[in-house]
């Protein structure tokens, strides 16, 4: 399937996905309805056990909601749109059970912040520059960082990002929790893409339960967490990955993970 506003790369067992709208690679309509079908294909792939996603060309990861597409719209037509569009596209790219690796240089603003948040690690590079300016415009997020970013960064400091639409850089992100690591512009997709080889050689089974506990556990109280954890492990021990990696270990040899 060829799209317009996405480039995609396989590389080995990595799926390589660029936001393709330059030179700042806005979100529109298009954008959001090609990056879920792509995530549609990318999950049923058994080739491809990890995702990075960054932004065409050098100067964004991605802009924002391109506000043409939202300008002028009825209530109900926005109404509309926030329930469909961007709704089923993020919650794809939360909800895939394989990791994804947000891979941030230069703008990443309103929806693109939104994007790097729904990933599950994010590493950026030196010069990028994170805001939530929405408020500024009238508005306010609404493809879920009140949400996300809050959980990840705390609710004082999420509050004070989004009160002031003020942006922020790779090092002050780091220092919130917002991204995992900060590298040289040069070495970001290096790095990217040897974190997502490291996590695409792990179990499958393993690492989507975790991620299901981690994610949907935040929503619980601990005891329901801990419950869904318990099961979970349980799954994991019965998985041919979990049998064969129990083996190897009493064995003394490295495991041959089928991802089963």
């Amino acid at each position: 399937m060829s799209y317009e506003t996405l480039l995609i790369e396989k590389q080995g067992p990595v799926a390589l996905i660029k936001m393709n709208r330059p030179p700042v690679n806005p979100l529109n309509v298009k954008l959001y309805l090609e990056l879920y079908d792509m995530l549609c294909d990318l999950e049923k792939d058994d080739a491809v056990a990890a995702i990075v996603i960054t932004g065409a060309g050098e100067k964004a990861f991605a802009a924002g909601l391109d506000v043409k597409d939202v300008a002028n719209k009825s209530v109900a037509e926005i109404l509309d749109f926030q329930n469909t569009v961007p709704k089923q596209c993020f919650e794809k790219l939360t909800g895939i059970a394989k990791p994804t690796i947000a891979a941030v240089f230069g703008l990443a603003l309103g929806g693109g912040s939104e994007v790097a948040l729904c990933c599950d690690l994010r590493i950026a590079s030196t010069d990028a520059i994170f805001g939530l300016p929405e408020i500024n415009l009238g508005i306010m997020p609404g493809s879920g960082a009140t949400q996300r970013l809050s959980r990840l960064v705390g609710t004082s400091k999420a509050k004070e990002l989004m009160f002031t639409g003020d942006t922020i850089g790779a090092d002050e992100a780091f220092r919130i929790g917002l991204v995992n690591k900060v590298v040289p512009r040069e070495k970001l997709m290096e790095e990217a893409l040897a974190l997502a080889n490291k996590l695409a050689a792990k179990p499958r089974v393993a690492l989507s339960l975790i991620k299901q506990c981690v994610d949907n556990g935040t929503n619980m109280d601990i005891a329901s967490g801990l419950t869904l954890e318990r099961n979970s492990f349980v799954i994991a021990y019965a998985s041919e990955d979990g049998r064969e990696g129990l083996s190897a270990f009493i064995e003394k040899r490295k495991p041959n993970y089928k991802g089963k």
